[in-house]
């Protein structure tokens, strides 16, 4: 668990510019009032592909925002995940 509601897997240190550090999760997942929020914390940048064949969603800097899992294609989820 990171914090109260949000859960995540693996672990990376960063850095800003002004010097403040710490540690996040590389994916992970909160469930939220109207959407379930899965980040992927590297962006999406890379993911074109992938995103294409998702289905229904929208994004953040590094968030997915889906309403209901059936929204998605599961499949490209676990791939976008692994990736």
């Amino acid at each position: 668990m990171w914090g109260q509601s949000m859960v995540g897997f693996g672990s990376y240190q960063y850095r800003y510019a002004s010097g403040r550090e710490g540690d996040w999760f590389l994916v992970g997942f909160a469930p939220r009032k109207r959407e379930l929020s899965i980040y992927i914390m590297p962006g999406f940048a890379a993911y074109d592909d992938f995103l294409q064949k998702l289905g229904k969603y929208k994004t953040g800097k590094s968030c997915l925002y889906v309403r209901r899992l059936a929204d998605i294609d599961i499949a490209v989820l676990q791939q976008l995940i692994e990736t």
